[in-house]
């Protein structure tokens, strides 16, 4: 069984600011807006960066949950790591097995889904999804929450390539590194102090202490750099803060690499 991570979700307070400095920065587009989180008081959008997607979510009412998680952080940031399997009934009964619960799950005909609580998972939020159908396994094979298979049509990797870690801040970055380890059914390595890695198909997510005045949660993500150059200059341009290749767009750290 393969486990890959496919996307990362940030969760902001005002959706289009940060947007555009995706677009600016990065250089990637939008490649869907997805009308069924209107349900849940969000709005967001998926943004292709290599094979994978960032979304970007941010609430459009007050006491929905991407709100509290917001004031819980402190400001806009990380949200979740969600990964794309082969075969999700094994993983979903390792869930159950592990007793964590889920806060969302489901089974349609062409994907499957199962959301972790963080506070069973420790961390932050943790997915795990299958995509079903013609080429659901290829690399850059269609992904429901980005629309299906149309979503090649808006990536560009001018500026960037794939999303090759995840960075989880921990209180206790062991604990919860072999708590996601368990889950994957991934062998975990150690880095050095509070410094831990699970390493899937194409990334790594790596575990660490929280060193930046903020809660637990997705702090950052490394990104393969075609054109560095570029992005720390539309960084710049659009008063970013910018600190020795790393950046700050929407509350997460991205890592040029």
């Amino acid at each position: 069984m393969w486990l890959r991570l496919r996307q990362i979700a940030i969760v902001v307070a005002e959706l289009e600011p940060v947007v555009e400095d995706l677009r600016q920065v990065l250089g990637i587009a939008v490649c869907h807006r997805d009308p069924g989180v209107g349900k849940y008081g969000l709005e967001n959008v998926l943004m292709p960066v290599g094979n994978q997607f960032l979304e970007v979510v941010a609430p459009t009412e007050p006491g929905t949950a991407g709100g509290r998680y917001l004031e819980r952080r402190g400001g806009d940031g990380g949200y979740m790591v969600i990964a794309q399997c082969d075969d999700h009934a094994p993983r979903r009964a390792r869930v159950a097995e592990l007793g964590i619960r889920l806060v969302s799950q489901s089974d349609r005909d062409t994907f499957r889904n199962m959301q972790m609580h963080p506070k069973d998972t420790g961390g932050s939020f943790f997915e795990i999804d299958e995509q079903l159908g013609a080429r659901a396994h290829d690399a850059d094979g269609p992904w429901d929450p980005a629309g299906g298979a149309g979503w090649t049509a808006a990536r560009h990797t001018e500026r960037v390539g794939d999303i090759v870690a995840a960075e989880v801040q921990c209180d206790d970055p062991a604990t919860v590194a072999t708590r996601w380890a368990a889950i994957a059914e991934w062998r975990l390595e150690s880095r050095g102090e509070s410094t831990y890695e699970l390493a899937l198909d194409n990334a790594t997510i790596r575990f660490v202490a929280c060193t930046d005045g903020r809660p637990e949660g997705l702090g950052g993500i490394d990104v393969v750099t075609n054109d560095r150059d570029a992005i720390i200059t539309a960084a710049r341009s659009q008063g970013l803060p910018v600190d020795d290749g790393t950046m700050l767009i929407g509350g997460l750290r991205i890592r040029l690499v």
